[in-house]
């Protein structure tokens, strides 16, 4: 994929950073790191520049985040409800718990989607959330943009700094994203142990 990606940025430049951080943020398989690292690189032997690689991938980026935003416009708490009423005995979900999610996100929305966007995996999936509680579409875009112009920023600048020694860097990151995973699949699966638990009592 690696290949690929970099394939793509040399032949297309500034678009094609674009598509690809743009489809990064909604198959978070893609790895950012290696995308936005190499087109920090790419600055030191192309006509790229720093601000360029920023703008555009910070588009990109928000491009990708509306796409996820709209999804979750389909996925709202009413049609979630309608989907708890039928299948949450299995998790023990009910509709009172879909509406204290809604709830939090309405009271913590905001700073979720700003932390989010430097978090691996969240700064994508963080979206979703976001338009099922029909976050303000304005303060949406303001806070993806936000975030995710600071964590494209600290990789382009990362890459343009380190030069050809760009991809010890996204191994560096990447390893970084893994554990972040990790640590995320182990407070989730912790939070449902804690939520049947309490549920029991």
């Amino acid at each position: 994929m690696e290949n690929w990606i970099i394939e793509v940025m040399n032949s297309y430049g500034y678009i094609g950073i674009l598509l690809l951080i743009a489809l990064e943020n909604i198959f978070p398989p893609i790895p950012s790191e290696v995308i936005l690292t190499f087109s920090g690189f790419l600055t030191t032997t192309s006509d790229a520049t720093v601000i360029g690689v920023i703008i555009f991938s910070t588009i990109g980026s928000v491009v990708g985040a509306i796409v996820l935003y709209g999804i979750g416009l389909l996925l709202d708490v009413h049609r979630l409800e309608k989907i708890v009423d039928r299948w949450g005995h299995i998790l023990r979900l009910t509709r009172k718990d879909i509406r204290k999610a809604d709830a939090w996100f309405h009271k913590f929305g905001v700073w979720a989607v700003l932390v989010g966007r430097l978090v691996p995996l969240v700064r994508s999936l963080i979206s979703i959330p976001a338009g099922m509680a029909h976050m303000n579409f304005g303060v949406f875009l303001l806070f993806t943009t936000i975030g995710s112009l600071i964590w494209n920023s600290i990789l382009v600048n990362v890459g343009a700094a380190v030069g050809s020694s760009w991809s010890t860097i996204a191994g560096y990151m990447d390893t970084y994203s893994n554990v972040v995973v990790i640590i995320l699949a182990v407070l989730f699966v912790l939070f449902v142990m804690w939520f049947i638990r309490s549920r029991k009592k």
